[in-house]
C-alpha cells in the first residue's frame, strides 16, 4: 500500500483542487445573466425549432465517427505489438496483417461512401 499512497495523494489532491475550483468560481463569480448568457451557445447563429421527431444526421456525420473509432483502435492495438513484436513472432505477424486488413477494409467501405471528401 505504501507504494501507490504518492498516487493516492497526487489523485486527492487533484480532485480537492478541482472541487476547490468549481466551488468559489459559483460562489465568487459575477453573477450578471442577461437573455443572451441564459441562451444555448450555437457559434453565433441563431438557433431554429427542431423538427417533431428530432432532425436527422447526414450520413457524412456517422462515417467521419466511424472512421475516427477505426482508427482510433487501431493505434491502441499497433502499439503494444510493437512493443512485444520480437515476442509474438510469426504468428503476431500474421494476426497483425490480419487486423490491418480489416481495417482497410473499413477504410475503404468510408473512402467508397464519400467520407473522406470535406463539401
Amino acid at each position: 500500500m505504501n507504494a501507490y499512497a504518492p498516487i493516492l495523494v497526487l489523485g486527492a489532491l487533484g480532485a480537492g483542487f478541482a472541487i476547490f475550483s468549481v466551488v468559489m468560481a459559483t460562489l465568487i463569480g459575477p453573477k450578471r445573466y442577461n437573455r443572451a448568457k441564459l441562451e444555448a451557445y450555437e457559434c453565433g447563429i441563431e438557433p431554429t425549432p427542431t423538427p417533431r421527431g428530432g432532425g436527422r444526421f447526414p450520413i457524412k456525420y456517422y462515417l467521419t465517427a466511424m472512421l475516427f473509432i477505426v482508427f482510433d483502435i487501431e493505434i491502441v492495438f499497433l502499439y503494444p505489438w510493437a512493443v512485444s513484436f520480437d515476442a509474438l513472432g510469426l504468428f503476431g505477424l500474421v494476426e497483425m496483417l490480419l487486423f490491418v486488413l480489416t481495417v482497410f477494409v473499413a477504410y475503404a467501405y468510408v473512402w467508397r461512401r464519400g467520407g473522406l471528401e470535406w463539401d
